[in-house]
C-alpha cells in the first residue's frame, strides 16, 4: 500500500543527492577546471556518500526498499540518485506529483557573489541540464531550474533554456542580487518568460542571506546540527531562513511586479511559514504607512496582503502549526511537502501535518495537499495530474 494512497497528494518539495561528479558531468568543458577550483570545499561532504552509495548494489538491503520508504534518508534514500529508482520510490509515497530540487547547488555555490558572472549562469546551466536530465524518466517528477539573478540581461535566456530542456519550475535565490533588486525592471523579460510559459518562479531555502557567523561565536563549544557538522541548520541560524524572503517578495509587491505580471505565482519552499500572518499584516501596514508619499504604492491593484494572497504559495514544516497558520493568513497559500529524502522531512509528514489541520473543513484541507499546488503549478502541471483536467492550462 502506497503512503499517501487514501487522497490526492502532491509534493512540493523533494530532492535528488548528488554523488561526486553528478553536477561535473554536465558543464560545459570549459569552465569545468574553474568550477572544481572554486567549488571544491562546498562540494567535499558528496565524499563521505560512498558507504551509503554501496548499499544500493546490496540486495539484501534493497529488499526493505519499500517497508523503509520514509525511514531511510539522504543517499540511503530510494531514488534520491539514481533516476531509475525514482519511479518506484514515488510509487511507494503514492504522491501524484513531486517538485524536485537540488541538494548541493541550492545556493549555486555562492558564485552569483564572485566576480565571475559567466561560472555563476554555467554552474545554473550545468544544474539544470542534470535535474532535466534527472526528472525525464517519470512525468511526475517536476524538474526545477535555477536562474541567477546575477545579470539581469542574461535571466531569461537561462530560463528559456531551461525550459526548452524541460523543466517546471524557475528556482530564484531570495537573496538580493549584489548591485540591483530581484524586483528590477531588466527582469521583466524574467517574469514574462515565466508567465507565457505557465510555470512558477520558486525560492528555496538555501538561497538566502546567511546568519552572521559571529553570532556563532559565543565563547562557548561550537552548536552541532542534526547532521552533525556546523555548516547547516541549528536553532539560531534558523531563525534567518525567511528573511530575505521577506524582502524580496516585498519588492516584487511594492514595486508592482506581481501587477504587472498577474498571472505569474511565486512558490516558497521549506522556509517555513509560521511568519506568514504577521509579514501580511506588516507589509499592508508598511503600504498604509508610505501610500500617501509613494506613487507606486497608490498604482497597487489591492492591498499588499492581498496581492501575496492572490500570488504567493507556501510549505510550511511539519512541526509548525499549519492549521494556525491557515486561520490567521488565507486557505489559498499553504501547499504540503514531505522533503523526501532529507532527515528534515521526518518519518510521517502527513500524520504531522494532520494533526495541526485537526477541525479545519474539507476544503481547507484538500487546497493545503492538493489544490494550492495545482494552481501555483499552472502549465507546469500536466493535465491528466490533476483532480480535474479540464481545469489545467496547456501543458
Amino acid at each position: 500500500m502506497a503512503y499517501a494512497e487514501k487522497r490526492m497528494i502532491h509534493d512540493a518539495d523533494s530532492h535528488i543527492m548528488e554523488v561526486p561528479g553528478m553536477l561535473e558531468s554536465y558543464m560545459e568543458a570549459r569552465y569545468l577546471a574553474d568550477f572544481t577550483a572554486k567549488t571544491r570545499p562546498a562540494r567535499s561532504q558528496l565524499e563521505n556518500a560512498e558507504k551509503a552509495l554501496a548499499l544500493q548494489d546490496d540486495p539484501s538491503f534493497r529488499a526493505g526498499d519499500e517497508e523503509n520508504i520514509l525511514l531511510r534518508k539522504n543517499h540511503q534514500a530510494l531514488g534520491s540518485f539514481r533516476a531509475e529508482d525514482r519511479s518506484k520510490a514515488l510509487d511507494y509515497l503514492g504522491f501524484k506529483s513531486q517538485l524536485v530540487f537540488t541538494t548541493y547547488v541550492l545556493s549555486n555555490f555562492g558564485l552569483e557573489y564572485s566576480s565571475n558572472t559567466d561560472l555563476a549562469i554555467a554552474s545554473a546551466t550545468a544544474h539544470n541540464r542534470m535535474m532535466a536530465d534527472f526528472c525525464s524518466v517519470d512525468r511526475r517528477l517536476l524538474a526545477t531550474a535555477y536562474v541567477p539573478l546575477v545579470d539581469v540581461a542574461r535571466a531569461a535566456e537561462v530560463a528559456e533554456s531551461a525550459l526548452k530542456l524541460g523543466c517546471k519550475a524557475l528556482v530564484i535565490p531570495s537573496r538580493c542580487p549584489a548591485g540591483h533588486s530581484p524586483s528590477h525592471v531588466g527582469f521583466d523579460r524574467l517574469w514574462a518568460v515565466a508567465q507565457e510559459s505557465g510555470v512558477p518562479v520558486l525560492f528555496h531555502v538555501g538561497g538566502e542571506e546567511k546568519m552572521n557567523d559571529a553570532y556563532a561565536e559565543n565563547g562557548l563549544p561550537r552548536v552541532k546540527d542534526f547532521h552533525g557538522g556546523d555548516e547547516n541548520f541549528t536553532s539560531t541560524s534558523f531563525m534567518t531562513i525567511p528573511l530575505s524572503l521577506w524582502q524580496t517578495m516585498a519588492v516584487l509587491i511594492l514595486d508592482g511586479v506581481c501587477d504587472r505580471f498577474p498571472n505569474l505565482k511565486f512558490g516558497a519552499v521549506e522556509l517555513g511559514a509560521s511568519w506568514l500572518p504577521s509579514w501580511l499584516r506588516f507589509i499592508d501596514a508598511a503600504c498604509a504607512a508610505f501610500r500617501k508619499g509613494e506613487e507606486r504604492l497608490k498604482k497597487l491593484s489591492d492591498t499588499p496582503s492581498n496581492i501575496a494572497k492572490r500570488q504567493l504559495r507556501i510549505t510550511p514544516y511539519p512541526h509548525e502549526d499549519v492549521g494556525w497558520i491557515i486561520a490567521n493568513s488565507s486557505e489559498d497559500m499553504c501547499m504540503f511537502s514531505s522533503d523526501y529524502p532529507h532527515i528534515e522531512g521526518g518519518r510521517n509528514p502527513i500524520k504531522r501535518f494532520d494533526e495541526s489541520l485537526e477541525g479545519s473543513s474539507t476544503q481547507a484541507m484538500d487546497k493545503f495537499y492538493r489544490a494550492n499546488f495545482e494552481d501555483l503549478m499552472g502549465a507546469g502541471l500536466a493535465a491528466d495530474l490533476r483532480a480535474n483536467p479540464a481545469a489545467a492550462s496547456v501543458s
